[in-house]
């Protein structure tokens, strides 16, 4: 499968995006927002992290008014993967893609509530597979818990309509939720650092082919950037477990 990277003016993470997909076996090859490609001979997309637009208005919201969104937009009502990795992420829920429920914004990615004075919050965090619907999490059993790490100031999965994220739950669609190490889910600064909703660290649409995650998998790809691998030395280039997200596109 052949992934397109696509990177908006701001991005900063479209290079390790790249070698992580080629990592697990798919070919990739970022491409620029103005592009004259036809972006349909793609099997896939990932929208990468970084600060698209300089975040002006809301992280991701200029991106996601871009021309290049309809045509994934297109594309991924066919069925094709379509991946956004924090400010990624952000791009695909201001373009209404997620939770994709109805054809407009329904959540918001909000700025963190328990962060440092500066608003960011960069650090290693767990989180916990969620959805037997979601693609991205096949390679995962259920309830599988994976080493992670983020880096952003505006990453809480929030709402005003409180009836959503009812659904969200019914129709499967909260594909990973922040936990400890154990797996226990609570909400508390160590394990849910930016306080999103119910734990929420990724959404998937109702479809299951297009997720966005506020942590960043392609950062954790391989053992040795894993702060508490502690496994062989010779062991330390294989695949992490976070690995295993972008994985599932090459099974799709």
């Amino acid at each position: 499968m052949k992934i397109a990277v696509v990177m908006f003016p701001g991005n900063n993470c479209e290079n390790e995006s790249k070698r992580a997909l080629e990592a697990v076996g798919l070919s990739a090859e970022i491409i620029r927002w103005n592009t004259d490609k036809d972006i349909s001979q793609y099997d896939g997309y990932l929208i990468p992290g970084g600060w698209a637009y300089e975040d002006r208005i809301r992280a991701g919201a200029i991106a996601a008014q871009d021309p290049l969104m309809l045509k994934i937009k297109e594309e991924a009502k066919k069925g094709k993967p379509v991946i956004g990795i924090c400010n990624g992420a952000q791009v695909l829920v201001e373009s209404g893609i997620i939770p994709g429920l109805k054809d407009k914004v329904q959540m918001a990615l909000a700025p963190n509530i328990r962060d440092y004075p500066n608003g960011f919050y960069c650090t290693w965090v767990h989180i916990k597979s969620n959805s037997r619907l979601c693609k991205f999490n096949t390679q995962l059993n259920y309830g599988e818990v994976i080493p992670i790490p983020i880096a952003h100031g505006e990453g809480r999965f929030t709402t005003k309509d409180k009836a959503l994220l009812e659904e969200l739950k019914k129709n499967d669609q909260i594909a990973f939720v922040y936990s400890d190490a154990s797996g226990d889910v609570r909400n508390s600064y160590d394990v849910n650092p930016n306080s999103s909703e119910l734990n929420i660290a990724a959404i998937c649409n109702k479809e299951g082919n297009v997720m966005a995650i506020m942590p960043h998998p392609e950062r954790g790809t391989w053992n040795r950037q894993v702060p508490e691998f502690k496994g062989e030395f010779t062991d330390c280039e294989s695949l992490a477990p976070a690995a295993k997200i972008l994985k599932a596109m090459t099974r799709w």
